[in-house]
């Protein structure tokens, strides 16, 4: 499952196809099936990917350009090994550490601009 990372509208979703090479490669996140969703808020604009994996061969994107986002609002699905990939802004303050386990919708990643 994935939520948005942030309150915003959907400004758009591409959508590659690709390979399925394992999630947790370098490789999966330039030549993987993916979806690319750009949400554009008041501070700029947040950008993540859903990455199929070599088992789940499938990413799905429930939103379209236009709609309104709320921040950990279900977005998509995709399954078995796959994974997803934040693109934070220069400005962001990672709060998350490296080998902490995180839970979708409830932990915070980063504050960016003074959002939580």
């Amino acid at each position: 499952m994935q939520r948005a990372p942030v309150a915003g509208r959907i400004a758009d979703v591409v959508y590659h196809p690709g390979r399925f090479y394992a999630a947790y490669r370098s490789a999966a996140s330039r030549e993987n099936e993916q979806n690319i969703i750009y949400i554009h808020t008041p501070q700029g604009t947040m950008v993540f990917k859903q990455i199929a994996g070599a088992i789940a061969r499938r990413v799905i994107c429930w939103k379209e350009e236009g709609q309104l986002v709320a921040l950990g609002e279900r977005v998509g699905l995709i399954r078995f090994g796959s994974r997803v990939d934040v693109w934070l802004p220069m400005e962001t303050e990672v709060v998350v550490r490296r080998g902490q386990k995180v839970k979708g919708g409830e932990s915070i990643l980063a504050k960016w601009n003074s959002i939580a």
